[in-house]
């Protein structure tokens, strides 16, 4: 028997798999990494500033140690108070200068105290096994070989005594002169393992560098140039003459204010990261 199929038929069966397709679940479309913000400054700004500040930014650095050209440290105390308001962290410790490391055995010697003194402040204040110190390196350009020693020893030595090691350095690219160029941090990956650091660069100018501001969906830490950092400072207070004469937002004293402190009483280096909590520190 010959089966006939009438046209009206097959023009429903054809609609009813084209509606269908159309309205089939298309392949999973993968969610870009959400960034946060976040704020540094050698000074503690105050409890109540804190409060205040905790409305914008996610996280905060948090000095182990003086910071540079300190003596003291304001910081100290502070986590607990801070972790129960919701901030993340950012743990830093100053590094020396590259004159100050002028042989190898001096080199030696200092990295293993910075690197007991950093464990130890790290744990007075209670901040947990695990989280990433970073090292803050102010300098950029060539570092000298003795800098290569204490990187890693900086990093074999915060492993050994229950932490991760980190670099907080420059990102911003220097011309060396017949067409070649360096940035210090992709320096400092071709010498150390990329596994045994974790990333913090700063690059402040404009572009990449949005300006002075505080986003609410800042750029992420790759928009930077360096597409392994986990955290990126857009932002130096004051504004450096040479590097971000060019940007946007700052006061008219050179400084970088949250948009909610009008009163411009606190200045500072604005962040982003791929996490809320870069050092771990919160937990």
């Amino acid at each position: 028997m010959r089966l006939t199929v009438s046209p009206i038929v097959c023009f429903a069966t054809l609609l009813a798999v084209t509606v269908f397709v159309a309205n089939s679940p298309s392949e999973p479309q993968e969610t870009p990494p959400r960034t946060y913000l976040g704020f540094d400054r050698n000074d503690y700004p105050g409890d109540d500033a804190m409060k205040l500040l905790r409305r914008d930014f996610a996280f905060t650095g948090y000095w182990l140690g003086s910071p540079p050209d300190d003596t003291t440290n304001s910081w100290t105390g502070k986590r607990e108070l801070l972790r129960s308001e919701g901030f993340g962290f950012v743990l830093l410790f100053a590094g020396p200068t590259s004159g100050q490391l002028r042989d190898q055995p001096y080199t030696r010697k200092r990295v293993a105290d910075d690197t007991q003194a950093a464990a130890a402040a790290a744990r007075r204040e209670g901040f947990p096994p695990g989280s990433v110190i970073f090292l803050d390196i102010e300098e950029g350009g060539r570092l000298p070989s003795t800098y290569f020693t204490y990187l890693k020893a900086w990093a074999s030595e915060l492993e050994r005594l229950g932490f991760r090691a980190g670099v907080y350095c420059s990102g911003i690219p220097i011309d060396e002169g017949e067409g070649l160029t360096l940035i210090t941090s992709d320096f400092i990956r071709e010498k150390i393992k990329p596994t045994e650091l974790v990333y913090w660069v700063y690059n402040d100018a404009c572009p990449p560098s949005p300006g002075c501001s505080t986003p609410q969906d800042p750029p992420a830490p790759s928009k930077s140039g360096i597409a392994y950092a986990q955290v990126w400072q857009f932002v130096r207070s004051p504004r450096d003459k040479q590097t971000a004469r060019h940007c946007r937002g700052y006061a008219k004293d050179g400084n970088c204010y949250a948009a909610l402190d009008t009163a411009h009483r606190f200045h500072l280096d604005v962040n982003s990261a791929t996490s809320p909590d870069p050092s771990g520190g919160a937990k």
